[in-house]
């Protein structure tokens, strides 16, 4: 062998040696605890789930998986850590409906929703329900359509958990497509807008299924109709709203998980394909069908491209229901 063609051989040795490596040191991942930061406090359905989901996760990818609430300011404090984080799979985000809508309602973020994140997976949709205090006279959403026009004698309100709250925009969309004009009612969070529900305070509210349901078994919500355009599995007795009188509604609470923007592609889609697997556990599927949560387990494509939707829907509720927070 010529000396030239020895250099080129040693070379061609090394490239190889190089790539092995390289192959060996991404087939490795993880090779340490990988965090996955929720982006609501402790106790919510967010939290629920990343509880429920984390240990599965953890055995699929045999590494530890941390759970590290940075709730606030709808996801948003939550949000600004991950998309800081170093992108090499080692921080995940699990987070909520807010994602899509604060980019409508802020002005001033911290990030770029779309530039700052890589999708990984829709784990799951909540379809929001149509609630009232069980005295009040609405039985059906043409009830409501009735009480809630704008030239009604006496107002009509809603709760939400706050300003921006994926119940406030749901009551804003239901306003929109209805033609009614149900007043709003910001609360600090679900759980007092939904005691004062129950206790006919305010009478209405577009409650998640998720945190509704056990109040409507035990009786004291009524539910009226549900707001995903297919009906419930939980409730397959109730109506969609859209089947009601207002064609084109929709509205869910979902989770979805996220790594910052620049993680390799090969680890967003293990973590992905992980995902899919603890979201087809039996046992993982029968809890969350007990907050009336609906599996999907999407690709990292599928999901960019519904988050991309639900960002577009909600900028053209905001603006043509005049709503800012800053």
């Amino acid at each position: 062998m010529t000396p030239l063609f020895k250099r080129l051989a040693h070379r061609s040795a090394l490239f190889a040696a190089a790539g092995l490596l390289a192959g060996a040191a991404q087939a490795a991942y993880p090779e340490r605890a990988v965090t996955l930061v929720v982006t609501y406090p402790p106790g919510g359905t967010v939290d629920v789930v990343a509880r429920l989901i984390g240990p599965k996760l953890a055995a699929e990818l045999g590494q530890p998986v941390v759970i590290e609430n940075r709730g606030g300011a709808g996801g948003m404090i939550g949000g600004a850590v991950v998309a800081k984080a170093k992108p090499d799979g080692y921080t995940l985000m699990l987070d909520a409906s807010n994602h899509a809508q604060n980019p409508a309602l802020h002005s001033k973020m911290q990030f770029d929703t779309l530039s700052a994140f890589a999708p990984v997976s829709l784990l799951l949709r909540v379809p929001n329900v149509l609630v009232v205090t069980p005295s009040y006279e609405v039985k059906s959403v043409g009830d409501l359509i009735k009480l809630g026009q704008p030239d009604a004698k006496e107002p009509v309100y809603f709760a939400s958990a706050g300003p921006g709250s994926a119940q406030h925009l749901a009551g804003e969309l239901f306003n929109l497509l209805a033609k009614t004009q149900l007043q709003h009612v910001a609360y600090k969070g679900g759980g007092p807008a939904m005691i004062d529900v129950m206790s006919g305070q305010v009478p209405v509210m577009f409650a998640s299924m998720g945190s509704a349901w056990q109040h409507v078994k035990n009786g004291k919500l009524r539910a009226v109709a549900v707001g995903g355009l297919e009906r419930s599995k939980t409730a397959p007795e109730l109506p969609t709203i859209a089947e009601s009188g207002v064609p084109g509604y929709e509205t869910y609470e979902w989770n979805a998980v996220f790594a910052p923007a620049g993680t390799p592609p090969a680890i967003v889609e293990q973590v992905s394909q992980a995902l899919a697997k603890v979201l087809k556990d039996p046992t993982i599927a029968e809890q969350l069908a007990g907050i009336g949560a609906e599996p999907i387990g999407s690709t990292p494509a599928e999901l960019d491209t519904f988050r991309r939707a639900e960002i577009e829907k909600w900028q053209r509720v905001v603006k043509e229901a005049g709503l800012k927070l800053d």
